[in-house]
């Protein structure tokens, strides 16, 4: 009788290496208890330098504190501003640590598929000392944009200091905790992914239990999406009813025009995050707000946010861009003309200040209006009455007016293009919207609404973008900000074939400058190709430009030298960047002639 063959076993990650073929689906389940990246392995990472105060985790720099510590602070939130800000505030800096543990695991282990990088996630969640992670189970399939796990999370640092300071809670309070897997899963699968606490040692639990899967799957019902930045919440406000005054007829509701433009005012950065509260901040009240920031960051975006969050949401919106007007036309269209004033002037016509009574009055491109022009917008925003061309009486006017440049007004102001007294009135409250490159943790996430977004609209089935096109974009500058970004995955959909993969010559096939793929090592030391990393200092040689034996030498002695120099002289620092251990680059440098 002749015995089968024991089943050959092969990981994930060496059947995609020996088909050639990017896995799009995966589960816990296909691993082996053992699989790399291990807690060991991982470890490896983790470097004290002793004598200078220095920990580091691969390249980021750790800091040791104290459980206790950390909880003291947490309490002192929680009494400064409340239960609910305070969730927000962890829940969004555990997210943050999820993305740059992503980054790591990115980073250190390039060569690693999907699956297995998204179980290292609890390793090094556990690694750092938060909580003991087992895994129940997870699976995934790139193609459809899904995503299911649930974990179990031991010995809560969270659970317990919330107990140590408040006793036994009535709902989950692992907030960190809770946000660390929703950063780092997001990051690694591209897609918005929501974990929520279920089960909590601090209500008696016997361990906490997690779930995490597609934003989208929660509901209308998941305050998660406020507290990460991925919706807006509007403003709690008591018995102030709406703004419109009682005498004017009540308008319709005006569709909101963020949703309609498809376009996402979303974002977890830290500089996002910054402009988002300045907005709330303001919302509810009457003042002038001027936003600045570079062309393509979202301005009018940003100013229908505003609009919908203040009292003044069922009335107008009304949106200018004053350097599409010419200037013998700008008054006309501010603030109307009457029947006869000029030559063509057949009829009567409100003007913009007219038309957005009630409501609010976007000034895009402020900077281009005509010298004299400023002098009446001063008058109307000032004095809240407008006068049409060719017209003998006044009209008061009730308009809330947000003004936008690219430019800064001060420097206007100064070079004698601008009115000194318009300035000071139009920059009651300025809000700085960042550049895209100020907020590049956003990119994925950008990226999976705009995806989303032309998958539908052009009607192709695209699967998404590889690792190496989302690397590319993650170091590129964005001159155009959001709107470029918006027009490369646009782009992408558009060339890439039907099921397939956008890859990085489907997105910049215009002439974009992009960054040039730079040199970097692999954990055994081996030059390879990245889209991130060192700039040779040197000959400016990228690897892909490389034609000699004598080139190649040239562009790893400009790495290395390129990594010392970032490191300020400390080998051991550029070792840690380089992925090497301190002997292995004592030698190299030593072979290059640099002295000790």
């Amino acid at each position: 009788m002749r015995k089968d063959k024991a089943p050959t076993l092969m990981s994930l990650a060496e059947m995609s290496k020996s088909t050639g073929k990017m896995l799009s689906r995966g589960a816990f389940s296909e691993l082996d208890t053992g699989a790399s990246p291990t807690l060991s392995e991982l470890t490896e990472a983790l470097h004290f330098s002793l004598g200078d105060g220095r920990i580091w985790l691969n390249d980021q720099r750790m800091v040791l504190m104290q459980s206790q510590v950390l909880g003291r602070l947490r309490q002192e939130i929680i009494e400064a501003f409340g239960m609910e800000v305070a969730k927000g505030i962890f829940m969004r800096v555990g997210y943050m640590q999820g993305v740059r543990d992503a980054e790591l695991i990115q980073k250190r282990f390039p060569n690693e598929d999907l699956t297995h990088a998204l179980a290292a996630g609890p390793r090094v969640h556990t690694l750092e000392g938060f909580v003991k992670v087992v895994t129940k189970q997870f699976e995934f399939d790139s193609e459809k944009g899904t995503y299911f796990g649930e974990f179990y999370w031991h010995d809560s640092s969270e659970a317990a200091e919330h107990i140590a300071h408040h006793g036994l809670s009535s709902e989950p309070v692992c907030w960190m905790q809770t946000g660390y897997p929703s950063g780092y899963t997001s990051t690694l699968f591209g897609r918005p992914v929501i974990f929520r606490e279920i089960e909590c040692s601090a209500m008696g639990a016997p361990r906490c239990y997690v779930v995490g899967q597609n934003a989208e799957e929660w509901g209308d019902d998941a305050p998660e999406r406020a507290y990460l930045g991925l919706e807006w919440s509007r403003p709690k406000r008591s018995g102030r009813g709406s703004r419109v005054k009682e005498h004017s007829p009540t308008p319709e509701p005006v569709p909101d025009k963020t949703q309609m433009s498809g376009d996402p005012v979303v974002g977890v950065s830290a500089s996002f995050l910054r402009a988002r509260l300045m907005v709330e901040k303001v919302a509810d009240t009457e003042a002038t707000v001027l936003l600045v920031g570079e062309s393509g960051v979202g301005k009018e975006l940003f100013s229908q946010q505003l609009h919908r969050l203040s009292p003044r949401s069922a009335g107008p919106f009304v949106a200018l861009n004053c350097a599409a007007i010419p200037d013998t036309l700008v008054e006309s269209e501010l603030f109307g003309v009457e029947k006869g004033a000029f030559t063509g002037a057949v009829a009567s016509r409100a003007g913009y200040f007219e038309r957005a009574s009630g409501g609010t009055l976007f000034l895009d491109e402020i900077a281009s209006l005509a010298y004299p022009a400023q002098g009446k917008l001063l008058r109307a925003i000032q004095e809240r009455v407008i006068e049409r061309v060719g017209g003998s009486r006044t009209t008061p006017t009730d308009v809330r007016v947000i003004a936008a440049s690219n430019v800064d007004l001060a420097d206007e102001v100064h070079a004698g293009r601008f009115r000194q007294d318009l300035y000071f009135r139009l920059c009651v409250f300025p809000i700085a919207i960042p550049s895209l490159r100020e907020r590049r943790d956003d990119i994925p996430l950008l990226v999976d609404h705009f995806l989303r977004l032309f998958r539908e609209r052009h009607r192709r089935a695209v699967v998404g973008l590889t690792r190496r096109a989302m690397d590319a974009l993650l170091a590129y500058d964005f001159p155009g900000n959001i709107r470029e970004l918006q027009n490369l995955i646009e782009r992408g959909v558009i060339f890439a074939d039907a099921g397939g993969w956008i890859d990085v010559h489907h997105l910049f096939t215009a002439g974009e400058v992009t960054s040039p793929l730079s040199p970097s090592l692999t954990a055994e030391g081996r030059l390879t190709v990245s889209a991130r990393g060192f700039r040779a200092p040197g000959s400016g040689i990228g690897v892909s430009g490389l034609r000699s034996a004598k080139e190649l030498a040239a562009a790893e002695a400009d790495l290395y030298l390129s990594a010392l120099d970032h490191a300020a002289g400390n080998i051991s620092a550029a070792a840690r960047t380089l992925g090497l251990s301190r002997a292995k680059l004592e030698y190299r440098l030593k072979k290059l002639g640099v002295p000790d």
